[in-house]
């Protein structure tokens, strides 16, 4: 890595022309495309896709060549944050994509918890959230057979020097 690279907020090195940005109605097909899921021809995550482009829910990570990635924020788990999904292409991973979409939700949320789920056998989502430091927060079984879902939150926000709660001195 050259010396000149900068690094996103979890070390991994940003990539100089890498964009994050909303997601419309127009991008619903790149997101299809990078989309694991929907890619192999599954309905409902594809009639998800959608639904998030034309909300507006999506954000889209690209670079020149094209989409990299993309991440959706929801607060509808008991009206907190909510991840659903975080998606890099499989030949883009390891380069810092996630990191990048992880930072830009934890930026984004506007409620004082987030969440997101990733099954066991998720093992580079699980890796993600360990090095940006977010907690577990349990083991769902059921949904997927075979393969349980665990759930992870947001490491506590600090609050900016200044901002944090006042006291009274006495």
């Amino acid at each position: 890595m050259s010396p000149g690279l900068r690094r996103c907020p979890h070390g991994h090195p940003d990539p100089p022309t890498l964009l994050v940005r909303p997601a419309g109605p127009a991008d619903r097909s790149a997101l299809t495309g990078i989309d694991t899921v929907a890619a192999a021809g599954d309905p409902a995550r594809r009639a998800a896709v959608r639904r998030w482009c034309e909300q507006g829910s999506a954000v889209l990570a690209e670079d020149a060549p094209g989409p990299l990635g993309y991440r959706v924020l929801e607060h509808t788990f008991f009206g907190q944050g909510f991840v659903t999904p975080l998606m890099v292409a499989p030949g883009e991973r390891g380069r810092g994509i996630g990191a990048r979409l992880l930072h830009a939700l934890e930026a984004a949320c506007t409620t004082p918890k987030l969440f997101t789920s990733t099954n066991v056998s998720n093992q580079p989502m699980q890796r993600l959230l360990h090095r940006a430091g977010w907690q577990a927060a349990g083991i769902l079984h059921g949904l997927d057979e075979a393969d349980p879902e665990l759930f992870h939150l947001r490491p506590p926000q600090r609050p900016a020097p200044g901002t944090g709660p006042t006291h009274p001195a006495g």
